[in-house]
Formats: C-alpha cells, structure tokens, sequence
C-alpha cells in the first residue's frame, strides 16, 4: 500500500509515515490531512512510496489529499528546502509557512464569495526614458534572461520604477510572469495603482498581510496557476508559486523590511537572489542606498551595477539639504528656522513634511521631583505617552496603562514628559499654525484597512498642508506637492551600539530627503542635528553615497563585521532567568569543540533584555567564509537541541541584521 512521508508546521525536522491507499507520485507537495496525536493536523506530502521504517499495522491512514489546489512544483520544493537547510528552521515549519493562511486551515480551503472586480484605471503613457534609463534597460536586456544579480543604484526620482515597468512589460510579452518585492504594506497601493495604469490588461495581483485570509488564497492560487502575470508584494510573497517566473524585483532593497524577526528568519532579498539563480533568471535590486553587503557585491564584480545619477522629470533637481544645528537636548523640537519654513510653504500653498520617527506623545513620563520613570513592568523599556487616548502603552509587549494622576512613588502630582513623538510634535504645530491643515501619520492613525488609500488621495488633492509622520510615511512615497521636509531627532541612531546603525540612519535620511521636490520645485530638506560635522552629514549635505559607503565598508573590514564577515546569533528566552542562563553557557561551552576557525562571543542581553515578562540573551558567532558558518551551526544545533529545556525558547538567526 502506497505510504507518504508528510511535513508538519512543529519544531523537529522530521517527517512522518501515514497509509494513503490512492497516493501517487503526482501527490508529492499536495496539502494534507492527517490524524496527529488526538487531533488533526495540515501538512504537505514530500515523497510517495511502498515502504517504510516503521511496521505498517502502527501507520495510520491520512483523512484527506486535498487536490482541489495545485501541489508545490518541484522549483518550489527546491527553494523550500534550501530556505530551511540556511536557516536552520525545521522544513514543515517552512512549507506551512510558505502557504498563505486560508490554505493552513483544517477545515480546507473554499473561494471568496464575491471574486474582486478589477480598478477602471485611466491608462497611462509612458514617458520619455532618460539616456540613463535607456540604458539600464538595454543593459538587463543584454543578458538575455540568465541569472545576473544587477543593482540598480539611483537616486531618489530618478525613475527606477519606469525600468521595471519596462522589463514587465518585455516580460508579459513572451509569457513570462513577474514577482515584484516592496517592503512596506502602505507601499503597494501606489505601486499597484501606478502598474495598473501603465499596464492595462495585464493579470496583476497584489500579496500581503493585509488581505483577507480567503482573498490571499484566492491570489496566490492565480499565481500558481500562471493566470496572474504579475505579483506585487511584500516578504512572505518571495515564496508565491510561479510557474512561468522571468523576472524578480526587488525595490528599495535594502530596506530592513525584508528579513524577518520572529520564527522563520529569512532575508526575502537575499532568498529572491538564491530563486533567481536556481531558476536562471534576472533579478533587480533597486535602491538609493543600497545596503552594504550589495554595495560590496556590485563593487567586487559579482553583481552588474547600474547607476542613476540624475532625477527622471525634467527640471527636477535633488533637494537643497541644510543641517540645523541644535542642542541635544532640543533635538526632538521644532527650531525656530523650521517653523518659519513652514510658515513660507504655507503661503506658497506648498505642503510641508515633518518626520519623527517616534510615534505617540513623548517616549518617556517622567517625575521631576523623584526621577521616577514610566517603566514597563514586563519589558525593559519604557512606556509611551499617548496623551489623546489618555495612557501608558508598551511599544513590545502591548501592555497598556492610565496615566497616573501623581507620581507612584513620591506623589508629585507634576509629571512631565520628555522627548517629542508624533503626537507632540502635531500639538505644537496645531498651536502655532492654528489654521493650517495637518495629518498626522503613524501606525496608530492608519488602523483601517483602507486608511492608506484615502490618505494618499488627500495628500495628493493638496487637502493638507503639513504632514507629520514616521518611516511609514518617507518610504518611496511619490508626493508632488511637497517641497519642504524636516528630520527631527535624527541623532539617536548615532548613538546605537548596533555596527548598522550609520547605514540605517544615512538611508533613512535619504529616504526621508527624497520627499521633497519631486516635481518641477526644488525642494529643500532641514535636518535637526547636534554633529553637524559628523561625516555621515557631510555625506548627505552632498547626495554622496559611494563616498559614504565607502567609508563604512573600510570601518567594516578593519573591525571585522559584516561584508568580510558571516554571522548568526543564537536568541534564547525563558521566564525562568536560571534556566535561561544555564541554557546559554552550556550552549557556549558546547561551541568549542565545533569552533575551528569560528569566533565565538559570550552571551548577553540584547538592547532589550526582557520582553512580556521573558528574560532574553544573545549569543554571537561569526566565520571568515559562510561554508564555515553553515557547517558549524549544522553541528551545533544537536547539543542546542539536548541542552535546552522545556522553559527555554531558542532559535538560530542566520545573517541577523539586529543586534
């Protein structure tokens, strides 16, 4: 009787035999249902056959194959088992996690009642390409469909989104279907808008979180089945099946979006380069400061660099940048200067943005008399200020509390906050321009599902006048009307232990610049700093990535981090802070004897060493060559697997971009 070998979403990397009387080899990657335990559970067939290591009167027969959908393709399976060999993630935990939700179920899977109906777009004509632009597309052309990593470096509105359409469009034409990566939800409204209106009769469809779990399904079942061309979307999307797959993008690729923090930690980015090369396609990584790892590829020849060094509509210009000095303690205030050139925008009817990338009223309540601080009483941070709603909340765990009419423990009934976040800032605003039109922007004003779409149609309609928000707001956005951007507060990231944290901060800034002057305006941008010197500033004072990211790269190489060096950290939390402790030295202490030509560090605490309620600690290793680093922690997660009790979490975070 055939048996199949079946993938569960659990924490062991094994597979499990059941009887399956009418199984064929066509079933391999099929979804399935079978008894596990008291219950039952969903998981994916890997292999069919006759035998088994366990006698067949202890196998139990499967409940269902479920064939009303597509099994994985052995291309998916390929990628798949890769994604949790690098990863060291258990591959039924990949697999499951690979479906979209409504497919995970056990009650099975049915279609949404109503099918979506398709946006009447106006079509749009393309413009002009630039000699640049013209350029890039000849060169990806060139390479007649094989696997060539190309970056396309260029500044912000210098229209990187004109080369993919173009590609697409190349792409659609010979049968080709196309995956296309952003990082960001609130991103893909406009990005799919915008591909709707230059590709009218093209199959698209947009993937992400924010879909519900019937309508998800519904799409990514279109692209497995080739219907949808295009693919629009987020991380998860990395792993949509795609039969016909040609071309993968991956816009503002450095973005840290990309890697996953919890369970699975993968690097969409990085697995849309390890797709393109075991299907032999293109793959485009855009961005206008590329992270440094792609930098260093792109320098040292393994990928194809193209460069876009002016802005695509003609007469636009970058903007003016001028740092504003301002003392540390006033970083996160309005200076004066800023205000005024507001003020001027407002008589212009130009609209203004000011980014803080804090959200809610101030970061930190505090007692003046004592020097109490608003704690959280399960993480080590504190709890934010959020003044309109009256409470205390916990940005990591969630915990939410009033905000105490007295000190707790002196009784001063004189609190006082410090620090400015959204909230704050759209207060002050409010006070001194009291007839002006202000949204703010944070993911606490954009709760509805379709908050994105009717902000971006006010802003665009001029219905604002000053727009105050977070990164969710400066990332790739298109916003013509604005032509003065202020960075409040941007000299915390200086301050950060994390080796990243200059990239992250440089990037940002650009990012957070290439809002302003967008169209035939030049814009200008007002940065709020303390070091005006600093060499990070002199960089952007001069739109000078390379320069900059030269400068890192040989900081970099000199400390040993990240190009020229491959790392993974083993996280681990318990709330039992003995047990956890214990878990990490014998972890440690078993590293060792495994650790030929490996660096191996002392556990520590992260920057937050508890969160709701679970103490946490990090251990570092890192190899000259990743060969090394896989084959250590390939023998490494043995012992881990022994030595860790029932009370402690642990997993492997490999190529970790948080510290």
């Amino acid at each position: 009787m055939p048996i199949v070998q079946v993938a569960f979403d659990l924490p062991l990397d094994r597979l499990f035999d059941y009887l399956a009387p009418d199984a064929t080899n066509a079933d391999t990657g099929r979804r399935i249902l079978a008894p596990f335990g008291p219950g039952q559970k969903v998981g994916v067939i890997l292999a069919v056959s006759n035998e088994s290591q366990w006698p067949e009167q202890q196998l139990r027969p499967v409940t269902a194959i479920w064939r009303d959908t597509p099994p994985f393709s052995p291309d998916d399976l390929k990628l798949l088992r890769f994604c949790s060999t690098y990863y060291h993630h258990p591959l039924g935990a990949v697999l499951l996690n690979a479906l979209p939700p409504g497919l995970r179920r056990i009650k099975g899977w049915s279609p949404p009642r109503r099918r979506r109906k398709a946006d009447l777009v106006q079509p749009a004509v393309a413009p002009v390409l630039t000699g640049e632009q013209d350029a890039a597309v000849r060169s990806v052309l060139s390479g007649n469909g094989t696997f060539q990593p190309v970056l396309l470096h260029g500044v912000t509105g210098s229209g990187k989104t004109e080369i993919y359409l173009r590609l697409i469009e190349q792409q659609v034409a010979q049968g080709r279907q196309i995956l296309v990566l952003t990082p960001e939800i609130s991103l893909t409204p406009q990005l799919e808008q915008r591909f709707r209106e230059r590709l009218p009769g093209i199959a698209l469809v947009s993937m992400h979180s924010g879909l519900g779990e019937k309508e998800r399904a519904a799409r990514w079942l279109e692209a497995q089945s080739g219907e949808a061309a295009v693919v629009l979307g987020t991380r998860s999307a990395i792993f949509c099946p795609m039969p016909r797959l040609g071309l993968i993008v991956v816009d503002e690729e450095h973005d840290s979006s990309y890697k996953q923090q919890e369970g699975l930690r993968y690097s969409a980015r990085d697995l849309a380069l390890v797709r393109a090369q075991q299907l032999q396609i293109p793959v485009i990584l855009g961005s206008a400061t590329p992270a440094l790892e792609t930098w260093w590829n792109a320098q040292a020849g393994r990928y194809r660099l193209l460069s876009l060094s002016a802005r695509a509509i003609p007469g636009a210009r970058l903007p003016a940048i001028r740092l504003i000095e301002t003392p540390a303690a006033r970083a996160q205030d309005i200076a004066p200067v800023v205000l005024e050139a507001i003020g001027y925008r407002m008589a212009r009817n130009e609209q203004s943005l000011i980014f803080v990338n804090r959200r809610g009223y101030a970061p930190v309540l505090f007692c003046p008399q004592c020097h109490w601080i608003s704690g959280c009483s399960r993480c080590t941070a504190k709890m934010v200020v959020h003044l309109r709603s009256h409470e205390l909340r916990c940005h990591h765990c969630g915990l939410k509390r009033p905000i105490p009419k007295h000190c707790p423990d002196c009784g001063n009934t004189h609190l006082d906050t410090l620090g400015s976040g959204t909230q704050k800032i759209e207060a002050r605003l409010r006070s001194h321009f009291p007839s002006a039109r202000i949204l703010r922007l944070d993911s606490d004003s954009l709760t509805r599902r379709d908050a994105w779409e009717e902000t971006l149609r006010t802003i665009h309609a001029g219905e604002v006048d000053i727009l105050v928000g977070t990164q969710l707001l400066v990332k790739g956005h298109d916003f013509p009307k604005i032509t003065l951007v202020a960075a409040l507060g941007a000299d915390q990231a200086l301050y950060s232990s994390d080796f990243r944290s200059s990239e992250r901060l440089f990037a940002q800034l650009v990012q957070v610049a290439g809002r302003a002057g967008r169209a035939a305006d030049r814009g200008e941008v007002l940065i709020q700093t303390a070091f005006p010197g600093h060499p990070l500033f002199q960089a952007l004072l001069a739109h000078d990535y390379p320069g900059f990211a030269q400068r890192e790269l040989d900081e970099r190489r000199l400390t040993g981090f990240p190009p020229f060096a491959y790392q993974a950290l083993l996280r681990a939390a318990s709330e039992n802070p003995d047990a956890l402790e214990k878990f990490m030295k014998d972890a440690a202490a078993a590293a060792p004897a495994l650790s030929s030509g490996m660096e191996i560090y002392d556990p520590v605490p992260p920057p937050l060493a508890k969160i709701a309620g679970k103490a946490r600690l990090q251990l570092l290793v890192q190899a000259g060559h990743r060969t090394r680093l896989q084959e250590f922690l390939t023998a490494w997660e043995t012992p881990l697997q022994a030595l860790a009790p029932r009370s402690v979490q642990w997993s492997l975070d490999v190529d970790p971009t948080e510290l």
